[in-house]
């Protein structure tokens, strides 16, 4: 019946490199309560015995120091409720995605636009945008023009975004990066 009991209580709880009751081959533990209240130092058998007899876990919280620092708790709820609080952080996470925006190098007024205002809508939403302009042949001579173009892009966009990685030509492409502006 014991064994059916140890079982039960241990082999459906996964576990992340924490033992547990009878893995714990210390001599001398220092043993905290299931209250919080400190117990003092005892051996792993004693210890295991008291949780037993409140029908908790034993469970090893800090294994490198000198005893070992070991709580009595109930461990299933314990991973439960570690489980529930890393699906909360994950929920409340917001990940940024990196949009890109392709300018030519004479580029017209019109094209110009719509391609800031899809950069804004992005930045609005709370996307980084990489701003990209692409040389080609006789274009790779005059990479001031492209600069030129990238600073009125900047400038238009200054309102809700700033410059995280400003204007560089890397071989051929020309990339700058925008983040949004946080009013906090």
């Amino acid at each position: 019946m014991y064994y059916f009991k140890l079982l039960w209580r241990c082999l459906p709880i996964g576990k992340k490199d924490i033992q547990i009751n009878e893995e714990i081959r210390d001599k001398e533990l220092r043993v905290i309560g299931s209250d919080g209240q400190q117990l003092g130092i005892m051996s792993a058998k004693d210890a295991l015995n008291l949780a037993e007899q409140k029908n908790l876990d034993l469970v090893k919280i800090a294994p490198q120091s000198t005893p070992p620092v070991c709580k009595i708790m109930d461990y299933g709820k314990y991973r439960f409720e570690q489980a529930k609080r890393e699906k909360e952080a994950r929920k409340n996470q917001h990940i940024v995605d990196i949009k890109e925006v392709r300018l030519s190098l004479n580029i017209d007024t019109h094209d110009f636009n719509t391609k800031l205002n899809n950069a804004l809508k992005f930045i609005k939403h709370g996307d980084k945008v990489k701003v990209s302009i692409r040389f080609r042949g006789r274009e790779m001579g005059h990479p001031e023009i492209g600069l030129e173009t990238m600073k009125r892009f900047a400038e238009a966009c200054s309102e809700v975004a700033v410059i995280e990685k400003p204007a560089k030509l890397e071989g051929r492409n020309m990339l700058m990066f925008l983040a949004p502006k946080f009013n906090k």
